[in-house]
């Protein structure tokens, strides 16, 4: 979900994480939009396609083998604040609480688009007997902050306009707002599953943004997880060519065309790219310098924030969260695939509760399923791996988010064979070629005795 987006291109130039500006932080409470804003006109609310529901663990849940992570940490007094179109109320989150509302003026309980009630479910749906779909970290509580809506806007400006052609809410100061609200909240993790994109060679209006990470990071001691961002609306036009075949060994932030944030203040958040069923990246998954690590992001399945309506079975597997989308749609996104990683992050607080924020996200990113080149633009370190977060040792240091050069090797040249040893077999020749001889000699020597024989007779 772009916050704030704008299309164009142009060549790309050095622009390394982000530095943070002191005094950018926008002010806690009261809560609210800081605009007069409405739902768009002549709008419902999202759709949502059942789906998902039974015993059968879902594709993107079974690879992540959440049963022997379980067993370790299930995400117990942890609470991850989710920044996102707000999370509706449902039995299979017990713990849930409001945060706040900058979109509107609910508590944060209120969610018109369905994306973040769909995120909330990825983190911490309870188990439920006869259901295999779960939440990464089932006893994690979350707390809602909602942030953006694609299905409200400041007031009057959605009239007379297309569903497809709808404004939205959401700026990047309201996410800093957020940010900063979530951490004054005690959020232990934070998820934020949605992205603002601008061309490198825009001036990129997050500074309140960096500010806010900071305040979470540093003076709140908060894990912020953010979805790498997606190849779809406004930035669709991104390529971020961060490996360059002629240059190799070039600095990624040199090849970078669009900007992500908050991905790219990359030393405040573990940003998530997608990956599909093959653990190949997804086509819509947008690769830079900031990505940490990657997880499942197509064909989600997760809670039905229209649960209580007639036909639903409490989940789903498609949804149009957008006014022109259709609830068939297949759940897809880095948006999804950053939830998976917040509950990764909700485990491995529970079970050392005493890590700091940036030693989670490092253990995440040290146990990841890593590329060949150690790391990738697109899938950063690796595909991320629960049970090994929760158990293996990790390193003190990683390598930097660069992949590794190639090297040239000469590989040993093999001894020649010893030779064959053809005594048995030589012995055996000998021996046979004697015996043939001795039995023709015997039976040539038998005629002149024959011969004499015969004469005496």
């Amino acid at each position: 979900m772009a916050v704030s987006a704008s299309v164009g291109a142009g060549a790309a130039y050095a622009d390394h994480p982000p530095t943070v500006v002191p005094g950018l932080m926008p002010p806690g409470p009261p809560m609210g939009p800081p605009d007069d804003t409405e739902q768009n006109a002549n709008t419902a609310c999202a759709s949502t396609q059942s789906g998902g529901d039974g015993p059968a663990v879902p594709d993107n849940q079974a690879s992540l083998n959440l049963p022997a992570a379980w067993r370790f940490s299930q995400g117990e007094g942890q609470l991850v604040a989710v920044i996102d179109t707000g999370v509706a109320p449902n039995p299979r989150l017990p713990g849930l609480s409001g945060g706040g509302d900058y979109v509107s003026h609910s508590d944060g309980l209120s969610d018109c688009d369905g994306h973040g009630t769909a995120v909330a479910g990825l983190i911490a749906a309870s188990r439920v007997p006869g259901q295999g779909f779960a939440g990464v970290a089932p006893l994690s509580r979350i707390v809602s902050i909602r942030q953006t809506s694609n299905f409200f806007s400041t007031k009057g400006s959605s009239q007379g306009k297309k569903p497809e052609d709808m404004p939205g809410y959401g700026t990047t100061y309201t996410l800093a707002w957020a940010i900063r609200r979530a951490a004054d909240l005690g959020a232990r993790v934070i998820n934020i599953s949605e992205a603002a994109c601008k061309p490198s060679y825009e001036d990129m209006p997050d500074g309140p943004i960096g500010s806010a990470l900071q305040y979470a990071v540093d003076e709140h001691d908060a894990v912020v997880v953010v979805a790498a961002g997606n190849k779809d609306h406004d930035c669709k036009d991104v390529a971020n060519k961060t490996i360059d075949p002629l240059d190799p060994a070039a600095d990624p932030w040199t090849k970078i065309d669009y900007n992500f944030s908050p991905a790219r203040y990359d030393d405040y958040v573990l940003a998530v790219g997608s990956v599909d069923a093959n653990g190949q990246p997804s086509k819509f998954s947008v690769p830079g310098p900031w990505v940490g690590v990657a997880a499942p992001g197509e064909h989600v399945t997760s809670l039905d924030v229209n649960y209580e309506q007639p036909g639903s079975k409490g989940t789903i597997t498609g949804m149009g969260d957008t006014p022109s989308g259709k609830a068939g749609d297949p759940i897809m996104g880095t948006s999804f695939a950053a939830p998976y990683v917040a509950g990764v992050a909700a485990l491995v607080r529970a079970k050392f509760p005493d890590l700091p924020a940036r030693d989670v996200i490092k253990r995440i990113e040290a146990t990841a399923h890593a590329p060949a080149e150690g790391w990738n633009p697109y899938i950063g370190y690796g595909t991320v791996d629960p049970v090994a977060a929760l158990t293996a040792e990790v390193p003190d240091k990683l390598p930097p988010k660069h992949p590794l050069p190639a090297r040239s090797l000469q590989l040993p040249v093999p001894a020649n064979p010893p030779a064959p040893d053809n005594t048995a077999r030589n012995v055996a020749l000998i021996g046979t070629g004697a015996v043939a001889l001795l039995l023709v000699l015997g039976y040539l020597g038998s005629f002149p005795i024959r011969r004499f024989l015969d004469s005496k007779n």
